[in-house]
Protein backbone atom coordinates (compact mmCIF):
# COMPACT_ATOMS: atom_id res chain seq x y z
CA UNK A 1 0.00 0.00 0.00
CA UNK A 2 1.37 3.41 -1.00
CA UNK A 3 1.59 5.89 1.87
CA UNK A 4 3.51 9.02 2.78
CA UNK A 5 5.94 8.82 5.67
CA UNK A 6 3.51 10.84 7.78
CA UNK A 7 0.72 8.39 7.02
CA UNK A 8 3.02 5.51 7.90
CA UNK A 9 3.68 6.97 11.34
CA UNK A 10 -0.04 7.29 12.08
CA UNK A 11 -0.78 3.83 10.74
CA UNK A 12 1.99 2.33 12.88
CA UNK A 13 0.52 3.97 15.98
CA UNK A 14 -2.89 2.52 15.14
CA UNK A 15 -1.44 -0.98 14.62
CA UNK A 16 0.39 -0.73 17.96
CA UNK A 17 -2.91 0.03 19.67
CA UNK A 18 -2.03 3.56 20.72
CA UNK A 19 -5.09 5.40 22.05
CA UNK A 20 -3.59 8.68 23.27
CA UNK A 21 -0.69 10.78 21.98
CA UNK A 22 0.65 13.84 23.78
CA UNK A 23 2.47 16.49 21.81
CA UNK A 24 3.14 19.93 20.38
CA UNK A 25 3.45 20.65 16.64
CA UNK A 26 6.01 22.65 14.71
CA UNK A 27 7.48 23.06 11.27
CA UNK A 28 9.51 19.87 10.98
CA UNK A 29 6.70 17.58 12.17
CA UNK A 30 3.86 19.40 10.41
CA UNK A 31 3.23 16.65 7.85
CA UNK A 32 2.57 14.15 10.63
CA UNK A 33 0.21 16.57 12.35
CA UNK A 34 -1.66 17.03 9.08
CA UNK A 35 -2.32 13.29 9.05
CA UNK A 36 -3.35 13.36 12.72
CA UNK A 37 -5.97 15.93 11.73
CA UNK A 38 -7.43 13.49 9.18
CA UNK A 39 -7.72 10.41 11.43
CA UNK A 40 -9.93 9.53 14.38
CA UNK A 41 -8.35 6.29 15.59
CA UNK A 42 -6.39 7.85 18.44
CA UNK A 43 -6.69 11.03 20.47
CA UNK A 44 -4.07 13.75 20.47
CA UNK A 45 -3.64 15.95 23.55
CA UNK A 46 -2.07 19.36 22.88
CA UNK A 47 0.08 20.16 25.88
CA UNK A 48 1.37 23.69 26.29
CA UNK A 49 5.05 22.71 26.54
CA UNK A 50 7.04 19.84 25.07
CA UNK A 51 8.47 18.82 28.43
CA UNK A 52 4.90 18.41 29.68
CA UNK A 53 4.03 16.27 26.64
CA UNK A 54 6.76 13.78 27.47
CA UNK A 55 5.92 13.77 31.20
CA UNK A 56 2.26 13.17 30.33
CA UNK A 57 3.20 10.20 28.13
CA UNK A 58 5.38 9.01 31.01
CA UNK A 59 2.53 9.25 33.53
CA UNK A 60 0.25 7.42 31.12
CA UNK A 61 2.79 4.60 30.83
CA UNK A 62 3.36 4.31 34.58
CA UNK A 63 -0.36 4.21 35.35
CA UNK A 64 -1.35 1.75 32.63
CA UNK A 65 1.75 -0.33 31.94
CA UNK A 66 1.39 0.53 28.23
CA UNK A 67 3.88 2.38 26.03
CA UNK A 68 3.43 6.14 26.29
CA UNK A 69 3.72 8.20 23.10
CA UNK A 70 4.72 11.83 22.63
CA UNK A 71 5.45 13.99 19.56
CA UNK A 72 7.60 17.10 19.30
CA UNK A 73 9.13 19.18 16.56
CA UNK A 74 12.82 19.76 15.84
CA UNK A 75 15.28 22.14 17.52
CA UNK A 76 13.88 23.75 20.67
CA UNK A 77 10.85 21.48 20.54
CA UNK A 78 13.14 18.51 20.90
CA UNK A 79 15.50 20.05 23.45
CA UNK A 80 12.47 20.90 25.61
CA UNK A 81 11.66 17.18 25.58
CA UNK A 82 15.06 16.07 26.86
CA UNK A 83 14.16 16.43 30.56
CA UNK A 84 11.16 14.18 29.99
CA UNK A 85 13.28 11.59 28.20
CA UNK A 86 15.88 11.60 30.98
CA UNK A 87 13.16 11.26 33.62
CA UNK A 88 11.69 8.20 31.90
CA UNK A 89 15.13 6.71 31.23
CA UNK A 90 16.20 6.86 34.86
CA UNK A 91 13.00 5.11 35.97
CA UNK A 92 12.84 2.57 33.10
CA UNK A 93 9.51 3.77 31.68
CA UNK A 94 8.36 2.41 28.27
CA UNK A 95 7.86 5.30 25.90
CA UNK A 96 8.23 6.22 22.22
CA UNK A 97 8.96 9.86 21.38
CA UNK A 98 8.63 10.89 17.74
CA UNK A 99 10.46 14.07 16.80
CA UNK A 100 10.50 16.03 13.59
CA UNK A 101 13.87 16.85 12.03
CA UNK A 102 14.99 19.23 9.31
CA UNK A 103 15.14 17.73 5.78
CA UNK A 104 18.00 15.34 5.10
CA UNK A 105 19.70 17.88 2.82
CA UNK A 106 19.93 20.37 5.71
CA UNK A 107 21.27 18.01 8.37
CA UNK A 108 24.72 19.21 9.39
CA UNK A 109 24.29 22.69 7.92
CA UNK A 110 23.10 24.44 11.10
CA UNK A 111 19.73 24.87 9.43
CA UNK A 112 16.84 26.63 11.09
CA UNK A 113 15.73 24.65 14.17
CA UNK A 114 18.30 21.92 13.60
CA UNK A 115 19.87 20.09 16.52
CA UNK A 116 21.54 16.68 16.65
CA UNK A 117 18.63 14.92 18.35
CA UNK A 118 20.24 11.49 18.16
CA UNK A 119 23.51 12.74 19.63
CA UNK A 120 21.87 14.78 22.38
CA UNK A 121 19.52 11.99 23.41
CA UNK A 122 21.99 9.13 23.33
CA UNK A 123 22.73 9.24 27.10
CA UNK A 124 19.05 9.41 28.09
CA UNK A 125 17.27 6.98 25.79
CA UNK A 126 17.29 3.20 25.68
CA UNK A 127 17.74 3.49 21.91
CA UNK A 128 17.29 6.13 19.23
CA UNK A 129 16.88 6.31 15.47
CA UNK A 130 17.38 8.88 12.73
CA UNK A 131 15.25 7.77 9.79
CA UNK A 132 17.29 8.34 6.63
CA UNK A 133 15.32 6.13 4.24
CA UNK A 134 11.53 5.92 3.99
CA UNK A 135 11.75 2.16 3.37
CA UNK A 136 13.13 1.73 6.91
CA UNK A 137 10.34 3.67 8.65
CA UNK A 138 7.84 0.81 9.22
CA UNK A 139 10.56 -1.45 10.61
CA UNK A 140 11.90 1.32 12.84
CA UNK A 141 8.45 2.06 14.28
CA UNK A 142 7.93 -1.64 15.02
CA UNK A 143 11.35 -1.92 16.64
CA UNK A 144 10.84 1.26 18.67
CA UNK A 145 7.75 -0.10 20.41
CA UNK A 146 9.37 -3.50 20.90
CA UNK A 147 12.53 -2.07 22.44
CA UNK A 148 10.61 0.37 24.65
CA UNK A 149 8.54 -2.33 26.37
CA UNK A 150 10.82 -5.37 26.46
CA UNK A 151 13.75 -6.22 28.72
CA UNK A 152 14.50 -3.29 30.98
CA UNK A 153 11.94 -0.84 29.62
CA UNK A 154 12.85 2.68 28.58
CA UNK A 155 12.21 5.58 26.20
CA UNK A 156 13.02 5.24 22.50
CA UNK A 157 13.41 8.23 20.16
CA UNK A 158 12.43 8.15 16.48
CA UNK A 159 13.77 11.29 14.75
CA UNK A 160 12.20 11.76 11.30
CA UNK A 161 13.35 14.37 8.74
CA UNK A 162 10.54 16.41 7.21
CA UNK A 163 11.22 15.25 3.65
CA UNK A 164 10.89 11.62 4.77
CA UNK A 165 7.42 12.36 6.13
CA UNK A 166 6.41 13.85 2.74
CA UNK A 167 7.85 11.05 0.58
CA UNK A 168 5.61 8.18 -0.64
CA UNK A 169 6.45 4.48 -0.59
CA UNK A 170 5.14 0.99 0.16
CA UNK A 171 3.91 0.46 3.70
CA UNK A 172 4.56 -3.07 4.89
CA UNK A 173 4.46 -3.26 8.68
CA UNK A 174 6.51 -6.18 10.02
CA UNK A 175 4.80 -8.80 12.15
CA UNK A 176 7.95 -9.70 14.03
CA UNK A 177 11.12 -8.01 15.22
CA UNK A 178 14.56 -9.43 14.54
CA UNK A 179 17.37 -7.50 16.21
CA UNK A 180 20.37 -9.87 16.51
CA UNK A 181 22.14 -7.66 19.06
CA UNK A 182 19.09 -7.26 21.29
CA UNK A 183 17.93 -10.43 23.03
CA UNK A 184 16.71 -9.71 26.56
CA UNK A 185 17.03 -12.61 28.96
CA UNK A 186 13.83 -13.44 30.79
CA UNK A 187 14.35 -16.88 32.27
CA UNK A 188 16.75 -16.82 35.21
CA UNK A 189 19.55 -19.37 35.52
CA UNK A 190 18.05 -22.36 37.33
CA UNK A 191 21.28 -23.24 39.16
CA UNK A 192 21.52 -19.70 40.51
CA UNK A 193 17.86 -19.73 41.54
CA UNK A 194 18.45 -23.02 43.35
CA UNK A 195 21.45 -21.55 45.18
CA UNK A 196 19.42 -18.48 46.11
CA UNK A 197 16.58 -20.61 47.50
CA UNK A 198 19.05 -22.59 49.63
CA UNK A 199 20.48 -19.32 50.96
CA UNK A 200 16.99 -18.16 51.93
CA UNK A 201 16.33 -21.41 53.79
CA UNK A 202 19.57 -21.09 55.76
CA UNK A 203 19.23 -17.39 56.58
CA UNK A 204 18.30 -16.26 60.08
CA UNK A 205 17.55 -12.64 59.24
CA UNK A 206 16.46 -12.41 55.58
CA UNK A 207 15.07 -9.18 54.14
CA UNK A 208 13.09 -8.70 50.93
CA UNK A 209 14.28 -5.51 49.24
CA UNK A 210 11.68 -4.54 46.62
CA UNK A 211 12.42 -2.09 43.81
CA UNK A 212 10.49 -0.52 40.96
CA UNK A 213 11.26 -3.47 38.70
CA UNK A 214 8.60 -5.45 40.57
CA UNK A 215 6.01 -2.88 39.48
CA UNK A 216 7.27 -2.79 35.90
CA UNK A 217 7.18 -6.58 35.59
CA UNK A 218 3.69 -6.80 37.15
CA UNK A 219 5.08 -9.20 39.76
CA UNK A 220 3.54 -7.66 42.88
CA UNK A 221 1.14 -10.47 43.72
CA UNK A 222 3.88 -13.07 43.38
CA UNK A 223 6.21 -11.06 45.60
CA UNK A 224 3.46 -10.74 48.22
CA UNK A 225 3.03 -14.51 48.04
CA UNK A 226 6.76 -15.10 48.49
CA UNK A 227 6.87 -12.81 51.51
CA UNK A 228 3.71 -14.27 53.01
CA UNK A 229 4.43 -17.98 53.06
CA UNK A 230 7.97 -17.36 54.21
CA UNK A 231 6.92 -14.58 56.63
CA UNK A 232 9.92 -12.60 55.40
CA UNK A 233 10.16 -8.93 56.50
CA UNK A 234 10.06 -6.57 53.56
CA UNK A 235 11.16 -3.05 52.64
CA UNK A 236 10.19 -1.02 49.57
CA UNK A 237 12.11 1.62 47.66
CA UNK A 238 10.52 4.92 46.68
CA UNK A 239 9.62 3.41 43.29
CA UNK A 240 8.05 0.28 44.78
CA UNK A 241 5.50 1.86 47.12
CA UNK A 242 2.22 -0.06 46.89
CA UNK A 243 3.71 -3.44 45.99
CA UNK A 244 3.08 -4.99 49.40
CA UNK A 245 0.07 -2.89 50.44
CA UNK A 246 0.14 -0.46 53.34
CA UNK A 247 -1.63 -2.77 55.80
CA UNK A 248 0.63 -5.77 55.18
CA UNK A 249 2.18 -6.73 58.56
CA UNK A 250 5.39 -7.87 56.83
CA UNK A 251 6.02 -4.43 55.33
CA UNK A 252 8.40 -2.37 57.44
CA UNK A 253 8.07 0.67 55.17
CA UNK A 254 10.27 2.63 52.82
CA UNK A 255 14.03 2.27 52.85
CA UNK A 256 16.77 4.84 52.38
CA UNK A 257 17.60 8.49 53.00
CA UNK A 258 14.05 9.20 54.20
CA UNK A 259 13.15 5.63 55.04
CA UNK A 260 11.77 4.76 58.45
CA UNK A 261 13.84 3.56 61.37
CA UNK A 262 12.84 -0.11 61.26
CA UNK A 263 13.49 -0.40 57.51
CA UNK A 264 16.95 1.13 57.68
CA UNK A 265 17.93 -0.88 60.76
CA UNK A 266 16.67 -4.05 59.09
CA UNK A 267 18.96 -3.45 56.13
CA UNK A 268 21.83 -2.69 58.49
CA UNK A 269 21.41 -5.96 60.44
CA UNK A 270 20.11 -8.47 57.89
CA UNK A 271 22.17 -11.51 57.00
CA UNK A 272 20.57 -11.98 53.56
CA UNK A 273 19.35 -9.27 51.19
CA UNK A 274 16.84 -10.59 48.63
CA UNK A 275 16.82 -7.77 46.09
CA UNK A 276 14.04 -7.90 43.50
CA UNK A 277 14.12 -5.29 40.73
CA UNK A 278 16.10 -2.70 42.68
CA UNK A 279 19.31 -1.02 41.55
CA UNK A 280 20.94 -0.10 44.89
CA UNK A 281 20.55 3.61 44.27
CA UNK A 282 22.72 5.92 46.42
CA UNK A 283 19.58 7.33 48.08
CA UNK A 284 18.88 3.79 49.30
CA UNK A 285 22.33 2.56 50.23
CA UNK A 286 23.86 5.57 51.96
CA UNK A 287 27.51 4.84 52.76
CA UNK A 288 28.26 1.79 50.63
CA UNK A 289 30.89 0.32 52.96
CA UNK A 290 28.28 0.19 55.73
CA UNK A 291 25.36 -0.98 53.61
CA UNK A 292 24.12 -4.44 54.62
CA UNK A 293 27.68 -5.26 55.61
CA UNK A 294 26.71 -8.45 57.47
CA UNK A 295 24.65 -9.84 54.59
CA UNK A 296 24.98 -11.99 51.54
CA UNK A 297 23.13 -10.54 48.57
CA UNK A 298 20.70 -12.11 46.12
CA UNK A 299 20.10 -9.71 43.24
CA UNK A 300 17.40 -10.40 40.65
CA UNK A 301 17.22 -7.93 37.76
CA UNK A 302 16.30 -7.95 34.07
CA UNK A 303 19.34 -5.78 33.30
CA UNK A 304 22.70 -7.52 33.77
CA UNK A 305 24.44 -4.13 33.89
CA UNK A 306 22.70 -3.39 37.19
CA UNK A 307 23.98 -6.48 38.97
CA UNK A 308 27.21 -5.91 40.87
CA UNK A 309 27.41 -2.29 39.73
CA UNK A 310 27.44 -0.85 43.24
CA UNK A 311 27.49 -3.73 45.73
CA UNK A 312 29.05 -7.16 45.70
CA UNK A 313 26.46 -9.79 44.81
CA UNK A 314 26.69 -13.39 45.99
CA UNK A 315 23.76 -14.76 44.01
CA UNK A 316 23.29 -12.86 40.72
CA UNK A 317 20.17 -13.78 38.73
CA UNK A 318 19.47 -12.10 35.41
CA UNK A 319 15.85 -12.45 34.41
CA UNK A 320 12.29 -11.22 34.61
CA UNK A 321 11.10 -10.81 38.21
CA UNK A 322 7.86 -12.67 37.53
CA UNK A 323 9.55 -15.76 36.10
CA UNK A 324 12.31 -15.84 38.71
CA UNK A 325 9.98 -15.40 41.69
CA UNK A 326 7.70 -18.14 40.33
CA UNK A 327 10.71 -20.49 40.40
CA UNK A 328 11.75 -19.35 43.88
CA UNK A 329 8.24 -20.04 45.17
CA UNK A 330 8.31 -23.53 43.65
CA UNK A 331 11.55 -24.33 45.42
CA UNK A 332 10.73 -22.72 48.75
CA UNK A 333 7.03 -23.24 49.35
CA UNK A 334 7.15 -26.74 50.80
CA UNK A 335 10.49 -26.40 52.59
CA UNK A 336 10.66 -22.98 54.19
CA UNK A 337 9.73 -22.65 57.85
CA UNK A 338 8.32 -19.23 58.77
CA UNK A 339 9.21 -19.86 62.44
CA UNK A 340 12.88 -19.63 61.46
CA UNK A 341 12.50 -15.86 61.25
CA UNK A 342 10.23 -15.29 64.23
CA UNK A 343 12.91 -13.78 66.49
CA UNK A 344 14.07 -11.56 63.59
CA UNK A 345 10.55 -10.25 63.09
CA UNK A 346 10.28 -9.55 66.82
CA UNK A 347 13.48 -7.49 66.75
CA UNK A 348 12.18 -5.43 63.84
CA UNK A 349 8.82 -4.92 65.54
CA UNK A 350 10.66 -3.50 68.54
CA UNK A 351 12.54 -1.12 66.26
CA UNK A 352 9.23 -0.02 64.74
CA UNK A 353 7.72 0.57 68.16
CA UNK A 354 10.82 2.45 69.32
CA UNK A 355 10.76 4.93 66.42
CA UNK A 356 7.52 4.64 64.40
CA UNK A 357 6.92 6.75 61.32
CA UNK A 358 5.43 9.76 63.11
CA UNK A 359 5.20 13.52 63.32
CA UNK A 360 4.06 16.14 65.82
CA UNK A 361 0.55 17.10 64.79
CA UNK A 362 -0.91 20.51 65.55
CA UNK A 363 -4.32 22.14 65.86
CA UNK A 364 -2.86 25.56 65.07
CA UNK A 365 -1.25 24.89 61.69
CA UNK A 366 -1.72 22.17 59.08
CA UNK A 367 1.11 19.68 59.08
CA UNK A 368 1.87 18.37 55.60
CA UNK A 369 1.96 14.79 56.88
CA UNK A 370 -1.56 15.20 58.24
CA UNK A 371 -2.80 16.46 54.87
CA UNK A 372 -1.36 13.43 53.08
CA UNK A 373 -2.79 10.99 55.61
CA UNK A 374 -6.15 12.74 55.31
CA UNK A 375 -6.14 12.33 51.52
CA UNK A 376 -5.62 8.62 52.10
CA UNK A 377 -8.52 8.50 54.56
CA UNK A 378 -10.87 10.30 52.16
CA UNK A 379 -9.99 8.62 48.85
CA UNK A 380 -7.60 5.72 49.64
CA UNK A 381 -7.71 2.95 47.06
CA UNK A 382 -9.81 5.02 44.66
CA UNK A 383 -6.92 7.39 43.88
CA UNK A 384 -3.77 7.49 41.82
CA UNK A 385 -1.22 9.77 43.46
CA UNK A 386 1.38 11.63 41.46
CA UNK A 387 3.94 13.98 42.93
CA UNK A 388 6.55 16.50 42.05
CA UNK A 389 9.93 16.45 43.77
CA UNK A 390 10.88 17.69 47.21
CA UNK A 391 9.62 17.42 50.75
CA UNK A 392 6.04 16.80 49.64
CA UNK A 393 7.24 13.81 47.59
CA UNK A 394 8.93 12.22 50.60
CA UNK A 395 6.00 12.91 52.91
CA UNK A 396 3.66 11.32 50.38
CA UNK A 397 5.91 8.25 50.09
CA UNK A 398 6.09 7.98 53.88
CA UNK A 399 2.49 8.66 54.87
CA UNK A 400 0.09 7.77 52.05
CA UNK A 401 -1.50 4.29 52.45
CA UNK A 402 -0.56 2.88 49.05
CA UNK A 403 -2.49 -0.34 48.48
CA UNK A 404 -1.47 -1.42 45.00
CA UNK A 405 1.26 -1.03 42.39
CA UNK A 406 0.92 1.80 39.84
CA UNK A 407 -0.95 3.85 42.42
CA UNK A 408 2.14 5.98 43.12
CA UNK A 409 3.72 7.91 40.24
CA UNK A 410 6.78 10.07 40.82
CA UNK A 411 10.19 10.91 39.39
CA UNK A 412 12.64 8.81 41.38
CA UNK A 413 15.97 8.59 39.60
CA UNK A 414 16.17 12.06 38.05
CA UNK A 415 14.11 13.90 40.66
CA UNK A 416 12.32 16.19 38.20
CA UNK A 417 10.45 19.18 39.59
CA UNK A 418 7.49 19.92 37.33
CA UNK A 419 6.83 16.22 36.64
CA UNK A 420 3.73 15.73 38.77
CA UNK A 421 1.06 17.83 37.03
CA UNK A 422 1.59 16.64 33.44
CA UNK A 423 2.15 13.07 34.68
CA UNK A 424 -1.21 13.32 36.44
CA UNK A 425 -2.83 14.33 33.15
CA UNK A 426 -1.36 11.25 31.49
CA UNK A 427 -2.43 9.01 34.36
CA UNK A 428 -5.99 10.34 34.23
CA UNK A 429 -6.20 9.78 30.46
CA UNK A 430 -4.98 6.22 30.97
CA UNK A 431 -7.19 5.51 34.00
CA UNK A 432 -10.27 7.74 33.65
CA UNK A 433 -12.20 5.86 36.36
CA UNK A 434 -9.66 6.79 39.06
CA UNK A 435 -9.39 10.00 41.07
CA UNK A 436 -5.98 11.45 40.20
CA UNK A 437 -4.33 13.73 42.75
CA UNK A 438 -1.02 15.49 42.25
CA UNK A 439 0.70 16.25 45.55
CA UNK A 440 3.01 19.16 44.86
CA UNK A 441 4.83 22.09 46.38
CA UNK A 442 4.74 25.82 45.74
CA UNK A 443 8.08 25.54 43.93
CA UNK A 444 7.34 22.54 41.73
CA UNK A 445 3.83 23.47 40.60
CA UNK A 446 5.03 26.61 38.78
CA UNK A 447 7.40 24.62 36.57
CA UNK A 448 4.62 23.27 34.36
CA UNK A 449 1.76 25.48 35.49
CA UNK A 450 0.74 26.09 31.86
CA UNK A 451 -0.85 22.63 31.88
CA UNK A 452 -3.84 24.19 33.62
CA UNK A 453 -4.91 25.22 30.12
CA UNK A 454 -4.43 21.68 28.78
CA UNK A 455 -6.44 20.20 31.64
CA UNK A 456 -9.25 22.70 31.15
CA UNK A 457 -9.44 22.35 27.37
CA UNK A 458 -9.58 18.55 27.44
CA UNK A 459 -11.63 18.37 30.66
CA UNK A 460 -9.05 16.32 32.54
CA UNK A 461 -10.11 16.72 36.21
CA UNK A 462 -6.78 16.46 37.99
CA UNK A 463 -6.66 17.67 41.60
CA UNK A 464 -3.43 19.51 42.52
CA UNK A 465 -2.81 19.78 46.25
CA UNK A 466 -0.14 22.41 46.83
CA UNK A 467 1.55 21.93 50.21
CA UNK A 468 2.59 25.56 50.42
CA UNK A 469 5.37 26.40 52.87
CA UNK A 470 6.67 29.41 50.90
CA UNK A 471 10.02 27.68 50.51
CA UNK A 472 11.95 25.41 48.23
CA UNK A 473 11.39 23.06 51.11
CA UNK A 474 13.92 20.29 50.67
CA UNK A 475 16.76 22.68 49.86
CA UNK A 476 15.73 24.81 52.86
CA UNK A 477 15.84 21.66 55.03
CA UNK A 478 19.43 20.94 53.97
CA UNK A 479 20.32 24.57 54.60
CA UNK A 480 18.87 24.19 58.10
CA UNK A 481 20.84 21.06 58.94
CA UNK A 482 24.09 21.58 57.07
CA UNK A 483 24.44 25.30 56.19
CA UNK A 484 23.74 26.97 59.54
CA UNK A 485 20.30 28.19 58.37
CA UNK A 486 21.67 30.33 55.55
CA UNK A 487 18.55 30.25 53.38
CA UNK A 488 20.17 31.24 50.12
CA UNK A 489 17.58 31.71 47.36
CA UNK A 490 15.03 29.30 48.82
CA UNK A 491 12.45 31.75 50.20
CA UNK A 492 9.36 31.72 47.97
CA UNK A 493 7.31 34.25 49.92
CA UNK A 494 6.50 36.16 46.73
CA UNK A 495 3.85 33.99 45.09
CA UNK A 496 0.97 34.16 42.64
CA UNK A 497 -2.61 33.92 43.82
CA UNK A 498 -2.94 30.19 43.17
CA UNK A 499 -6.72 30.24 43.52
CA UNK A 500 -7.09 33.02 40.96
CA UNK A 501 -4.49 31.41 38.70
CA UNK A 502 -6.49 28.18 38.52
CA UNK A 503 -9.72 30.07 37.87
CA UNK A 504 -8.13 32.22 35.15
CA UNK A 505 -7.34 29.06 33.19
CA UNK A 506 -10.79 27.52 33.51
CA UNK A 507 -10.30 25.50 36.67
CA UNK A 508 -11.24 26.08 40.29
CA UNK A 509 -9.13 27.13 43.25
CA UNK A 510 -9.25 26.84 47.01
CA UNK A 511 -7.24 28.52 49.75
CA UNK A 512 -6.99 26.30 52.81
CA UNK A 513 -5.68 27.23 56.26
CA UNK A 514 -7.55 24.80 58.57
CA UNK A 515 -8.22 21.07 58.65
CA UNK A 516 -11.93 21.68 58.22
CA UNK A 517 -11.31 23.78 55.11
CA UNK A 518 -9.04 21.03 53.75
CA UNK A 519 -11.78 18.41 54.03
CA UNK A 520 -14.35 20.71 52.46
CA UNK A 521 -12.06 21.65 49.57
CA UNK A 522 -11.06 18.09 48.71
CA UNK A 523 -14.62 16.78 48.84
CA UNK A 524 -15.85 19.70 46.73
CA UNK A 525 -13.06 19.23 44.18
CA UNK A 526 -13.91 15.55 43.77
CA UNK A 527 -17.58 16.40 43.33
CA UNK A 528 -17.01 19.24 40.82
CA UNK A 529 -14.71 17.01 38.73
CA UNK A 530 -12.67 19.71 36.98
CA UNK A 531 -9.01 20.65 37.25
CA UNK A 532 -8.23 22.48 40.45
CA UNK A 533 -5.59 23.89 42.78
CA UNK A 534 -6.01 23.35 46.52
CA UNK A 535 -3.52 25.77 48.03
CA UNK A 536 -2.78 24.49 51.55
CA UNK A 537 -0.88 26.69 54.01
CA UNK A 538 1.38 24.29 55.93
CA UNK A 539 4.00 24.60 58.65
CA UNK A 540 6.87 26.50 56.98
CA UNK A 541 9.70 24.82 58.85
CA UNK A 542 8.50 21.21 59.02
CA UNK A 543 11.26 18.74 58.10
CA UNK A 544 11.16 15.34 56.45
CA UNK A 545 12.37 12.84 59.02
CA UNK A 546 13.97 10.40 59.47
CA UNK A 547 16.87 11.60 57.36
CA UNK A 548 20.20 9.97 56.60
CA UNK A 549 22.76 12.70 55.87
CA UNK A 550 24.29 12.42 52.40
CA UNK A 551 27.03 9.79 52.41
CA UNK A 552 26.10 8.58 55.89
CA UNK A 553 25.30 5.04 56.98
CA UNK A 554 21.65 3.98 57.06
CA UNK A 555 21.77 3.36 60.79
CA UNK A 556 22.85 6.97 61.48
CA UNK A 557 19.49 8.70 61.07
CA UNK A 558 18.36 12.14 62.15
CA UNK A 559 15.17 11.41 64.07
CA UNK A 560 14.33 14.53 66.07
CA UNK A 561 11.37 16.57 64.78
CA UNK A 562 12.41 19.69 66.69
CA UNK A 563 13.93 22.57 64.68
Amino acid sequence: MQMSGAQMVCEALIIEGVQTVFGYPGGAIMNIYDEIYKQDSFEHILNRHEQASVHAADGYARATGKVGVAMVTSGPGFTNAITGLATAYMDSIPMVVISGQVPLSLIGTDGFQEVDAVGISRPCTKHNYLVSDLADLPRIMKEAFHIAKTGRAGPVLVDIPKDITAEFGNFIYPKDVNIPTYKPKYKGNERQIKKASEAIKKAKKPLLYIGGGVVLSNASELVRELADFGQIPTVETLMARGVMGAKNPLLLGMLGMHGNYASNMAMSETDLVISLGARFDDRVTGKLSEFAKYADVIHVDIDPANIGKLVNVDYPIVGDITLVVEKLIEQLKDDINPDNYKSWREVLNRYDNLHPQSYNDSDEVIKPQWAIERIGELVGEDAIITSDVGQHQMWAAQHYPFDRPRQWINSGGLGTMGFGFPAALGAKKGCPDKIVINITGDGSILMNVQELVTASEYKIPVINIILNNHFLGMVRQWQTFFYDKRYSETDLSYQPNFKALAESCGGIGYDVTTKEEFDEALKDAIEKDIVCFINVAVDRFENVLPMVPSGGALYNMLLDHKE
